[in-house]
């Protein structure tokens, strides 16, 4: 079933509203900016992410596929835990149902790859990040032979379905 918004489920639809620094679109991971009152996408790949997704601007009339410029107002969703919704996909993912998902650091989401440390490495050495894993995926998507979605500015989107944990 498709769906013409980024919230599907939602518990307790916390919505805040920010100045966009850059360009963005519906679904994408967002966070604020270090000192700033104004919000980019999550820019560290993998790293620690409060979940921010972008909502579509339904207020004006527009839909998943239109994206914000520098200077707009930006309605932000902050998912709670189980809550279900649509975020950007970065391209070249090959997704599976229960895969957890992560930052790809340009507001887009990918499968998250867990770290293993060396045999014989010291458990300090590595980096825990609690808050890493943002989302479960709820469907099946391959997007292995795609590469205008994610990492471009191209308008086509990729959705899908996901669970906030």
């Amino acid at each position: 079933m498709s769906y013409n918004t980024v919230k599907i489920k939602k518990y307790s639809d916390v919505i805040e509203e920010f100045e966009a620094y850059e360009a963005m679109y519906p679904g994408m991971l967002v966070e604020l900016r270090p000192g700033y009152s104004t919000i980019r996408k999550h820019a560290t790949e993998g790293g620690n992410a409060i979940p921010m997704i972008v909502l579509e601007d339904e207020l004006q009339g527009k839909g998943l596929e239109d994206g914000y410029v520098a200077g707009d107002k930006v309605q932000v969703w902050f998912p709670g835990r189980g809550d279900i919704g649509y975020v950007q996909l970065e391209d070249e993912q090959n997704i599976a149902i229960g895969d957890f998902l992560e930052s790809n650091g340009a507001g887009y989401f990918q499968k998250h790859i867990p770290q293993e440390a060396s045999e014989g490495s010291a458990v300090a050495e590595v980096s825990v990040k609690p808050l890493r894993i943002i989302a479960q995926a709820l469907e099946a998507l391959d997007l292995s032979g795609l590469s205008s979605a994610g990492s471009s500015e191209t308008p086509t989107r990729q959705f899908l379905k996901v669970r906030f944990v």
